[in-house]
């Protein structure tokens, strides 16, 4: 009777799995993300934060491509293929419906208060006339 044996005991390779030496290229991503990061610092500390839309805009720029590197590269996903959409896009919807049940919510959430929750509340301070010394307070 002949017996069955793992070829991967004898030191043989999986014909399914191929495996590369990924050493280098996960090097190349990682020296990627670290310029990324100085090129983020350097923005922080650059004339471009000098405009908020514009300082801001490129700070996110940067951050995305950080997040794409991390997690096409260092989470496997560029591999697979086949799996990634059906792992993103539950994730997507969820997080999208969530923020839309959400708006509402935020949006009037000082309709009901009741007459102590509303004088507990911290006042709202006008910064807009500059011109006055003392600031103007709102209430909610």
């Amino acid at each position: 009777m002949e017996t069955k044996t793992n070829h991967l005991e004898d030191g043989g390779k999986d014909p399914h799995h191929d495996s590369k030496d990924r050493k280098r290229f996960f090097v190349v991503i990682f020296l990627l993300l670290c310029a990324l990061t100085l090129t983020s610092f350097w923005i922080a500390n650059s004339h471009l934060m000098e405009t908020r839309a514009v300082g801001w805009t490129a700070m996110m720029a940067v951050a995305v491509a950080k997040a794409l590197l991390v997690i096409l590269f260092f989470m496997h996903l560029w591999w697979e293929r086949r799996w990634k959409y059906v792992l993103t896009l539950p994730a997507l919807v969820l997080g999208l419906v969530l923020v839309l049940l959400l708006v509402p919510d935020v949006g009037l959430r000082t309709d009901t208060w009741s007459n102590t929750r509303r004088n507990a509340a911290p006042m709202s301070i006008d910064t807009s006339s500059s011109a006055s010394s003392d600031p103007q307070i709102n209430f909610p």
